[in-house]
């Protein structure tokens, strides 16, 4: 599911990190240069980059994403990435460490907001959006920052469209099985 990995990860935070260290060891903004390198770190720690392999399951035990066989996940350690109870978990592990947990919604992706829940008029959503719009459908929103924010329509009605903004996982715990691919810790020299 490609839309949760999205959402567990800030898109190209990896990348951006990366070039904030290289940016940090140029010159700039009459700072002395400094060089920064990634080396192997020796277990999760914040501000280090770390790669997982998971598996997400539900109260059901139904997968809900995985990264099994795929790229791991990447992620900064302490940025706020990833949902707070599993970056809690994870601290302290090695690379090779597997641990399986479960995620409360409080630590998760929080408990449904009843004022998320919003009736739009339908003249306010684009005509193409409206051809064959059914209850439990999701539509995908763009954030003026670009990010996109997934909306489920709740209820169509004949002059409004009743949306839940509410992450799909809010209330839900969640069942993580996760292994430690990598660790790597910005050395400044």
């Amino acid at each position: 599911m490609k839309k949760l990995l999205g959402l567990l990860v800030m898109s190209g935070a990896v990348t951006g990190a990366l070039f904030l260290l290289t940016s940090l060891s140029g010159p700039g903004g009459g700072q002395p240069s400094q060089a920064i390198t990634l080396r192997a770190g020796s277990q999760i720690q914040e501000g280090s980059i770390v790669s997982i392999e998971y598996t997400l399951t539900g109260d059901d035990g139904k997968v809900i994403d995985s990264s099994v066989g795929k790229e791991p996940l990447t992620y900064i350690h302490g940025a706020g990435q990833i949902v707070k109870g599993l970056e809690r978990e994870l601290n302290g592990l090695k690379v090779g460490d597997q641990k399986k947990v479960s995620i409360k919604p409080e630590d998760g992706y929080g408990m449904p907001n009843e004022k998320a829940v919003q009736e739009i008029p339908r003249e306010k959503l684009p005509a193409d959006a409206l051809k064959e719009l059914k209850d439990g459908q999701t539509l995908v929103m763009k954030a003026p920052d670009g990010r996109t924010i997934p909306l489920k329509v709740a209820k169509v009605n004949e002059k409004t469209v009743v949306v839940d903004l509410n992450h799909p996982l809010a209330g839900k715990t969640l069942h993580f099985d996760v292994k430690v691919k990598d660790i790597k810790a910005a050395e400044a020299r």
